[in-house]
């Protein structure tokens, strides 16, 4: 498992979805992933310390994990499988560690309520994590010396259709040049 740290949370501007880029902690690999708008706005509205007069699902959930004894210790975005993320939500129970399934977003939503690690398995990243070029604006898929080079399909190429999206609609200026 990496750490990771939330980088962003995007909008595309073809298609308004939104994307939250995790990146890895003491490196510079990129890991985006499609959330909704909802589980965006709750991520966002805890970022940015905005206070709301109500609290939003995912601040509920952390109450009643947290009244009932438990304690988040991390969440885990732990598999890639047909393009869909996985992870789980690590509890500390008296403890015992529990895993509770879960989408990423909500995932997230909740590590920076409790302000807790956000992890991704190594495998994952092999799949889905990109490099930005910093002079040219590129991605740059890093090398994986264990898989063999293939050509990509027509259907591939339509199913990774919306991150090449994403990825030509970034504003680089936000990145650091360091």
């Amino acid at each position: 498992m990496v750490e990771m740290t939330i980088d962003s949370i995007r909008v595309s501007i073809t298609n308004y979805q939104r994307v939250i880029i995790l990146r890895e902690k003491n490196a510079e690999r990129l890991l985006p992933i499609w959330i909704g708008p909802a589980e965006a706005d709750s991520i966002a509205v805890k970022l940015q310390d905005v206070s709301v007069p109500r609290p939003l699902t995912h601040d509920l959930l952390e109450n009643v994990i947290s009244n009932l004894g438990a304690k988040i210790d991390h969440i885990n975005v732990s598999k890639l499988s047909d393009d869909t993320f996985y992870a789980n939500i690590i509890l500390n129970v008296a403890g015992r560690m529990i895993d509770i399934d879960s989408r990423p977003s909500d995932a997230i939503a909740l590590a920076v309520r409790a302000k807790v690690p956000i992890f991704v398995d190594d495998s994952v990243l092999d799949k889905a994590a990109v490099l930005i070029d910093k002079k040219t604006g590129g991605v740059i898929v890093p090398e994986n010396p264990g898989l063999e080079k293939k050509e990509v399909t027509d259907e591939e190429m339509r199913r990774l259709s919306a991150f090449q999206d994403f990825i030509n609609d970034l504003d680089l200026e936000d990145f650091d040049e360091t």
